[in-house]
């Protein structure tokens, strides 16, 4: 199943395939205070359908995650791992959230 996403004003539009059977609340500093849902998948089944010059990045702690925004609206639509790719699930179009069973991640203490 392909699922489609985009940020709030759509400059940055992406697109994932695979069963979104969960996803993740995490308490770290950034995921907390951003509110995301996030559902990892592996890179090759993550598609960015705008350019890339329309997100901002952030880095932090670790500098192991590339936290991805869109530079015009500034909603997070996803991060990169090495080798996957954690959407925000709250982004997704035509998607019902009620119907995903949310895990929390103590992100904090990892």
């Amino acid at each position: 199943m392909i699922l489609k996403g985009s940020c709030h004003c759509g400059k940055v539009a992406f697109e994932a395939d695979g069963e979104l059977a969960g996803a993740v609340a995490c308490n770290c500093s950034i995921c907390a205070r951003k509110g995301a849902l996030l559902w990892a998948v592996d890179d090759d089944k993550f598609r960015l359908l705008d350019p890339l010059a329309e997100m901002g990045s952030y880095l932090f702690n670790k500098h192991e995650i590339r936290h991805r925004f869109c530079r015009h609206c500034g909603i997070h639509t996803h991060a990169e791992g090495d080798g996957w790719t954690a959407v925000n699930i709250r982004c997704l179009t035509g998607f019902d959230l009620a119907t995903v069973a949310v895990m929390d991640f103590d992100g904090r203490s990892a």
